[in-house]
């Protein structure tokens, strides 16, 4: 194994933003949590996805009026300082995201890593938007991030701060095993994740249970066959009456869950994470250089539907 490389993850999962509250008090609570978190010595803490606001694609309104209530048009801005100089003060990076309102009036649902320094190192938005973009007034509610947001057009970006590559994805873009491979083709170290999943399928009757188990195996499977930590953090619990699934955790590049959240309420959890870990799994079981056969992975990028089989 190579040589111990340890940095210290903190996931600080959120529990409900409801409607009525302020950023100002969002702000209060990520401070609270920020603190937590170097207390407990992290070097690095992983907020939500949106987690300046409650989750909005799931109301129908204009375009309009979600830019005006739920959108960032600068980062940071006066109410978010204060993360900004916590970090600062006590030497702590984050992930953080929120919805990006562009000068060109472009909508993204964004992240952004945020070093020691205070200081943004890398921005990120999110391409794997689920939902629709129409109004679906016999569902229980909407799941509208194809109306609100467009398709992120950065990439999946790693980004060597604070003694490691990181790579950053939002939610949906999980699921999918292009994102954590072109994270780790880039020799990503560390992933980070902030979701808000509703407890509740709109399109089909798929239970709460399966919803947790699809989250937790994806993320431990992502994580081996990348050789990589990952670090998600949930926005959960009930928003104004609309559940979310918590389940924040830290997987290690073993696969192994290192640390899990066990409520739906903000809540801090850590790992003083070895990055040698990974360096053992991409050194033997996953060493791309020498096993990688990219020459028969051309249906990976030539095809976005499902098709015929190859003659």
């Amino acid at each position: 194994m190579s040589q111990s490389r340890k940095l210290g993850i903190a996931v600080a999962q959120m529990g409900p933003v409801h409607l009525a509250d302020d950023r100002k008090s969002v702000v209060n609570r990520l401070l609270d949590m920020l603190r937590e978190a170097k207390e407990r010595r992290a070097n690095l803490v992983v907020f939500p996805e949106l987690a300046l606001t409650t989750f909005f694609p799931r109301y129908w309104m204009s375009e309009k009026e979600a830019a005006e209530r739920f959108f960032e048009t600068a980062m940071p801005n006066p109410t978010v300082q204060p993360l900004f100089d916590a970090a600062r003060q006590y030497e702590i990076g984050f992930y953080l995201g929120y919805a990006e309102l562009t000068r060109e009036g472009q909508r993204f649902n964004t992240s952004i890593l945020v070093d020691s320094h205070g200081e943004i190192v890398r921005k990120y938005r999110k391409i794997h938007l689920p939902g629709h973009a129409d109004h679906k007034p016999d569902a229980p509610f909407q799941h509208l991030e194809k109306k609100y947001f467009g398709v992120g057009d950065l990439g999946f970006p790693v980004t060597r701060t604070m003694g490691a590559n990181i790579g950053m994805c939002i939610c949906n873009d999980r699921r999918w095993p292009e994102t954590w491979r072109a994270m780790s083709l880039q020799s990503a170290e560390i992933g980070v994740v902030g979701y808000n999943t509703p407890s509740w399928n709109i399109h089909w009757n798929e239970p709460p249970h399966l919803r947790m188990h699809t989250h937790l195996v994806t993320l431990q499977a992502s994580a081996y066959q990348n050789a990589m930590w990952i670090a998600a953090a949930a926005k959960c619990g009930s928003e104004d009456g609309f559940h979310m699934i918590g389940g924040s955790v830290i997987v290690a590049p073993s696969g192994e869950i290192a640390a899990q959240s066990s409520t739906e309420e903000d809540e801090v959890i850590f790992v003083n994470a070895d990055l040698a870990l990974g360096d053992t799994f991409r050194e033997h079981v996953f060493n791309f250089a020498k096993h990688r056969r990219p020459e028969h992975y051309r249906l990976l990028v030539e095809r976005t539907g499902a098709g015929e089989p190859l003659p």
